[in-house]
């Protein structure tokens, strides 16, 4: 198993933080390690707590190093919110050698062209994705290495994020122990696993119900061309259990797991439990049928306030339909209710590998996806991700990174987006 070949992500969710170790070796993802934990340093996907969010990041991490016996040391993270900012870039270059064949230096020198844009000072970039490259005119070019042109351009995606968002999350996994070894746009990477090539021509709505809030990202035309969060999730319909029941969070969150069913015409009576309310010894019975009746209200709402919110980014109609995934979608019943409210084609993403069939684990599949299929583009550093714990082992991979920094070291440093968030941490 080659080391620069494993791939670990880290998404860290309002419900749960969780991290997936994946190899890449074979061309395909291979899941060898998976960690979850319950997250309560996150309120409405924002960080409020940085010691309670570094918790939640170890248990995880150690939960995944345990199963593969390996040392996590990087992470590929992904950033989400409504502080982030999508907007069309282009950068136009000549092809620097005598013999016009266009290198990676080409690759890299228009990538930094697209970049020069004026960025307000709360903002920082954080990554740039090319759309098409441009050879003397021609387009439609993904990848133009090896093409022989004078003149190269680039359209793409520049995404911007506040300073003050990005530097909590990277003090927390900063003091989880780890570095990062790219910063990735949640929805574009949960899009590489959810959404296929034809929906994100056709325009699609990507839907991640998560617990503190839901993204709604729009793909059209072959890009993610908007998203926002709206502030309700999972824990909503938790708190309405544990109101409506008159019992603990945790004990509603048990139950809508458990019991739960989002739609009133297809749950049954004749499913029950007991619930142990709060001031009581005494348990009380409910079934399936009369908790769907609070979760089916709440659940419409959201798939409400979805619509309303595609109509404000200036989309009300996709031919593609609506794309759900996330741990909310995992109720019973979810699905059906969608189809009924949003009156349109509806499908429900699941990553298709092994120990990770769950709509939760889309994201953090899409990051090790998203970032295998842009390193090559992207000119990034191969990342020594994770370290065997074996001490023999663990010297020959240090002797080796001595070696490959050393010859490295007149060439380009690790992604200058990295190295700009570390710079403006000590400004």
């Amino acid at each position: 198993m080659n080391n620069e070949d494993i791939y670990v992500s880290l998404d860290i969710g309002t419900s749960g933080v969780r991290v997936i170790i994946g190899d890449m070796s074979s061309g395909s993802l291979k899941v060898i390690g998976v960690g979850s934990a319950k997250s309560t340093g996150l309120k409405k996907g924002a960080i409020v707590d940085i010691d309670e969010t570094v918790k939640s990041i170890r248990e995880a991490v150690q939960e995944a190093e345990r199963m593969v016996g390996l040392e996590i040391k990087q992470v590929i993270v992904g950033v989400n919110g409504n502080h982030i900012e999508i907007e069309p870039c282009n950068g136009v270059v000549a092809v620097s050698s005598t013999d016009r064949e266009i290198r990676n230096e080409d690759i890299e020198r228009v990538l930094d062209a697209a970049q020069v844009l004026s960025v307000p000072p709360e903002r920082e970039i954080i990554d740039v994705i090319p759309t098409q490259f441009i050879v003397d005119g021609l387009d439609g070019i993904h990848d133009p290495r090896g093409m022989l042109g004078v003149r190269l351009e680039m359209e793409g995606t520049i995404i911007t994020g506040t300073k003050t968002a990005l530097h909590n999350l990277l003090r927390c996994v900063e003091k989880a122990g780890l570095t990062i070894a790219d910063i990735c746009l949640s929805p574009l990477a949960a899009g590489t696993v959810a959404v296929s090539k034809d929906e994100k021509s056709l325009g699609v709505a990507l839907v991640d119900m998560g617990g503190g809030g839901t993204t709604v990202s729009v793909f059209r035309e072959g890009r993610l061309e908007a998203t926002s969060v709206i502030p309700i999730g999972g824990d909503h319909i938790t708190n309405d259990i544990s109101v409506g029941l008159r019992t603990t969070k945790e004990e509603a969150e048990r139950i809508k797991r458990e019991h739960g069913h989002a739609y009133i015409d297809e749950a049954l009576d004749e499913v029950t439990f007991d619930v142990q309310t709060i001031g009581s010894e005494e348990t009380e019975e409910y079934s399936q049928y009369e908790i769907a009746h609070i979760i089916e209200p709440r659940m419409e709402e959201m798939f409400i306030l979805i619509e309303d919110e595609l109509f404000k980014l200036g989309y009300p109609e996709l031919p593609g339909g609506y794309i759900l995934t996330g741990g909310t979608v995992m109720l019973p019943g979810a699905l059906e209710l969608a189809q009924d409210i949003l009156r349109h084609n509806v499908r429900v993403a699941v990553p298709d590998y092994i120990g990770v069939r769950e709509p939760i684990y889309t994201t953090g599949v899409g990051l090790i996806e998203f970032a295998h299929q842009h390193v090559n583009m992207q000119i990034r550093e191969a990342a020594f991700t994770v370290q065997p714990k074996d001490e023999n082992e663990e010297e020959l991979l240090v002797s080796e990174k001595k070696t490959k920094k050393q010859k490295s070291s007149n060439g380009p440093g690790m992604k200058t987006k990295v190295k700009n968030f570390f710079k403006v941490f000590f400004e």
